[in-house]
């Protein structure tokens, strides 16, 4: 099944599919609230604020699968918009491992990261860059979102800026 045809769920109960974003440069990443990572939602931001208006989005899928996330979809809006600012799409969540997991992130982890492992997401905030072409590229937990080696694939995917 392509990525694209992936039936998702938003936050706020809407259907929809990557499709709807297939014009963009993509950054999916699996949050959690409670997460020591979830400082990452700042530099999450910061991204979408930079390039949003350039054919970039964060997809947000909040996760429990490793016992971080809060418990209702209307906490974990409140939460990221009071204490992170988060603009970007959030989705229903989600399990991202094992038998109840994902369509999405079922082909997602067939995509090797730097080390070529691919496999189950390991973490709460680990990212899949999908670029307008449906090349993706993953970046595990600890790989900030505002790293250089994915800030360089987001920008060689967007339309040049006009000076």
């Amino acid at each position: 099944m392509s990525l694209e045809n992936i039936p998702l769920t938003t936050i706020d109960g809407q259907t929809t599919s990557l499709a709807e974003y297939s014009d963009k440069v993509i950054l999916v990443v699996n949050v959690a609230s409670r997460c020591g990572l979830a400082p990452q939602y700042e530099k999450l931001e910061a991204l979408q604020k930079t390039y949003g208006n350039r054919g970039f989005t964060v997809l947000g899928f909040p996760s429990n699968q490793f016992l971080q996330e809060l418990s209702d979809t209307d906490a974990i809006k409140e939460y990221c918009s009071t204490t992170w600012g988060v603009t970007f799409p959030m989705f229903d969540t989600v399990r991202v491992n094992g038998r109840s997991q994902h369509p999405l992130y079922a082909e997602l982890v067939k995509t090797p990261d730097a080390n070529g492992k691919a496999g189950r997401v390991k973490w709460n905030f680990e990212k899949f860059l999908i670029t307008t072409d449906g090349e993706v590229h993953r970046f595990r937990p600890t790989t900030e979102p505002d790293a250089p080696e994915i800030v360089s694939i987001i920008e060689a995917g967007l339309p040049a800026t006009q000076g």
